[in-house]
């Protein structure tokens, strides 16, 4: 499930587009990775433990770059080896496709071990 929304491009939301509902939101969650949270039925919340403080910020710099390809900006927490990726739509202020095709992507970027 992950790999088919992963292959989706992030489009353009406006501001009248509304968020996913509680339904929606529970729809596409099995098709992410079940290690990402949804908190408050706004935000997917996901945090990563890497080796080494390099390898964490060589993950938020990939994930930076795929943020820029997709149009798509998570907020992201580094502390030492550890990323917290928060994902949501500001613009509608609550979760949309476009924040799982994102999670999809970001799952597909990290090995078994991190």
């Amino acid at each position: 499930m992950t790999q088919e929304l992963a292959q989706l491009k992030c489009q353009p939301c406006r501001g009248d587009t509304p968020p996913f509902t509680s339904e929606q939101t529970a729809e596409y969650t099995p098709r992410i990775s079940r290690e990402w949270q949804v908190v408050q039925g706004l935000k997917l919340r996901r945090t990563f433990k890497w080796r080494s403080f390099l390898r964490a910020m060589s993950f938020v710099n990939a994930v930076a770059y795929l943020a820029e390809q997709e149009g798509h900006h998570p907020d992201l927490a580094i502390s030492y080896n550890r990323v917290t990726v928060e994902l949501t739509t500001h613009a509608i202020h609550g979760l949309s496709r476009n924040d799982f095709i994102m999670a999809a992507k970001i799952d597909l970027m990290v090995p078994q071990e991190a």
